[in-house]
């Protein structure tokens, strides 16, 4: 089953190892990319969210004091992923955020991340900016609701991916760009990437992953 997971977390911060934690999570599945299913849930970490992140998120203290514990919406995540790969838009961070996270919940965080940040800068270095926002108008792709909340940006994150492989399929003769091709085009250097992606047909395993 050709599956992959799109997440995004909310949180206090941006580092998990200075003791910042997630504030809400959303994963977006695809199949075959088709949306077949999401799951979203703010969750209570019991730590404080500064004022300049409920600026940004809209997400506020008195929101998450009514949520589930942090430890309980992981786990839940964790079933609904299950052994699906994952995706992001920055992966760096939200993978940090999705190992920290499970590991004090006890579960472990086994899932390979493709990042939709790297895999843009490769495929489209014109692009003035490769923010999600700057990435969904600049390809007139629909904004499902708030920018900095999570489920939005899952959900932006993932038409973004479909149109990367869309990209792949119609413009560079990839036939299946699934989530091992795209691990392995975002690691190569994006010379290598423009010589490979300048040919009419990209040899199949060429960019596969290890």
């Amino acid at each position: 089953m050709n599956r992959i997971a799109v997440i995004d977390f909310e949180t206090t911060g941006i580092s998990p190892g200075q003791g910042d934690r997630a504030t809400e999570v959303a994963i977006v599945l695809l199949e075959r990319g088709q949306v077949v299913d999401r799951f979203q849930s703010l969750m209570n970490a019991g730590v404080h969210i500064p004022a300049f992140i409920t600026q940004l998120t809209g997400i506020t203290n008195a929101m998450v004091a009514g949520a589930p514990p942090a430890e309980a919406v992981m786990a839940d995540a964790a079933r609904f992923v299950g052994e699906v790969p994952m995706v992001a838009h920055n992966a760096s961070f939200d993978r940090r955020y999705w190992i920290a996270e499970l590991a004090r919940a006890g579960v472990p965080a086994p899932q390979p991340f493709a990042c939709t940040v790297l895999l843009s800068r490769r495929l489209y270095p014109e692009a003035p900016s490769h923010k999600l926002g700057s990435l969904v108008d600049w390809f007139q792709l629909p904004r499902t609701g708030r920018a900095h909340r999570a489920l939005a940006d899952a959900e932006m994150a993932a038409e973004l991916l479909q149109r990367i492989q869309r990209d792949l399929r119609t413009r560079h003769g990839v036939a299946e760009p699934d989530h091992a091709y795209l691990m392995g085009l975002q690691r190569c250097t994006k010379a290598a990437v423009a010589k490979l992606l300048a040919r009419h047909a990209v040899p199949q395993g060429v960019l596969s992953a290890p």
